[in-house]
């Protein structure tokens, strides 16, 4: 899993409730608009994403605003769509890994692709999940996207955990990317300490800890 580009291109305003425009300077508005809300959204919650602060950002009126957005609720849904899809692409691209990578090296990398989206949506996400209260349907997309990428690492890391007990070992792994994921939840909404979501041994011990647990289950 490589780390992408950090914002979204032009080709992915194909998104629910974002008004369409064939002109490339009013497309570009439209991203100037989505790149600056995420950006904005790392040190504010929803509630205080103010329409009229973001459009000062991008030099953009109100008005054009709500010519591509119908509401505020419409933008985060654009937002968080494109956080989604993102993280969609990502798993299309694991590929199998060849015979000789070791499930240490291969935990790491799994968990380093996980940290790499989280930390590229962070501002979305995390709104998203302090929404989860009162609209839980917002952060459904999201979970999905876990039990996804759950099942594509399984085919990956169980011939690295040898042959046998199948059923056990996919268990290990599902627990295992729980723990990974709970942890980064954790991360995003409340940064507890003593990793931060930024450290890189927030990856290094990750990694570790989903290994060690799929190495009791041999």
């Amino acid at each position: 899993m490589r780390l992408r580009s950090e914002q979204p291109e032009l080709r992915d305003f194909d998104l629910p409730g974002v008004a369409p425009s064939r002109q490339k300077r009013s497309r570009e508005t439209t991203l100037a608009l989505l790149r600056a809300g995420a950006a904005m959204l790392r040190t504010r919650s929803l509630a205080e994403l103010s329409i009229e602060a973001l459009c000062a950002e991008v030099g953009a009126t109100v008005g054009a605003f709500y010519s591509r957005f119908e509401s505020k609720e419409t933008y985060f849904n654009a937002l968080m769509a494109l956080a989604a899809r993102d993280g969609e692409q990502r798993l299309n691209e694991i590929r199998r890994p060849s015979p000789d990578v070791g499930l240490d090296q291969l935990c790491h990398t799994i968990v380093s692709g996980i940290i790499a989206w989280i930390r590229k949506h962070e501002g979305v996400l995390r709104a998203a999940l302090q929404h989860d209260d009162t609209r839980p349907d917002k952060w459904t997309p999201f979970k999905a996207l876990a039990r996804a990428t759950t099942e594509r690492a399984t085919p990956l890391l169980l011939p690295a955990m040898g042959k046998g007990r199948k059923a056990a070992k996919t268990r290990a792994i599902a627990f295992g990317f729980q723990i990974v994921l709970g942890t980064l939840v954790n991360a995003i909404l409340n940064d507890p300490g003593p990793l931060s979501l930024s450290s890189k041994e927030m990856e290094t011990r990750l990694a570790g800890c989903l290994a060690l647990l799929l190495q009791a289950e041999l």
